[in-house]
């Protein structure tokens, strides 16, 4: 099988999955782009700050999943080992 015909089917059904799921969450939500973050209405220059710009969150997102990834390694090393033996 030609793997463009495999990543244009899985993109389909993402796109689909996505069109799909994000209707069903915005009926059951209901959210409301006027509606202000804690971070505005409890802003208190410590612990809730606005950010300047998307890609500060973005920024701190990456981070925060990179951070993340040693103690996820060691973890699943001595869990797998944990299996085996």
């Amino acid at each position: 099988m030609n793997s463009l015909a495999v990543i244009a089917g899985a993109g389909l059904l993402f796109w689909l999955g996505y069109a799909v799921y994000s209707e069903k969450v915005v009926r059951i939500l209901q959210p409301d782009r006027h509606r202000k973050t804690p971070a505005h209405t409890e802003a208190d220059g410590v612990d809730f700050v606005p950010a300047k710009h998307w890609s500060i969150l973005f920024g701190h997102h990456f981070s925060s999943i990179a951070g993340a990834a040693p103690i996820y390694r060691s973890g699943s090393f001595i869990f797998g080992i944990c299996c085996i033996v």
